[in-house]
């Protein structure tokens, strides 16, 4: 199957997307994040991982557009961003419609073999 231009576009935003939620520590980031804007020294010290570690998760995470951050005086201030999240959301359904699409056809041809 050949993939037109925005199909393409959105397969490298899902692929960057769940390849961001594939670390545990990124995962455990967003998860916190989903409480609120949180410091990124906090979720260093919450996921016992240096501030430099946090720091480039983060990075891996702003670029799939999972979450953002701010600098605020000396503190970075991070957040989550819901607009990735619903891109994974709308793949997973749209992936659940083809499924249950394919899975009716099977039924109705055993169905039809059956009556045979």
């Amino acid at each position: 199957m050949i993939l037109n231009q925005m199909d393409q576009y959105q397969a490298v935003s899902l692929s960057e997307v769940f390849h961001a939620l594939g670390d545990p520590n990124r995962l455990a980031m967003v998860h916190r994040a989903r409480q609120g804007e949180v410091p990124a020294g906090e979720l260093a010290k919450e996921l016992s991982i240096t501030l430099t570690a946090t720091l480039k998760h983060l990075s891996v995470l702003e670029k799939a557009g999972l979450m953002r951050s701010i600098k605020v005086g000396r503190e970075r201030k991070c957040s989550l961003e819901l607009q990735a999240l619903g891109s994974i959301e709308a793949w997973i359904e749209e992936t659940r419609r083809m499924w249950n699409l394919r899975i009716d056809s099977l039924e109705a041809f055993l169905l039809s073999e059956n009556e045979q």
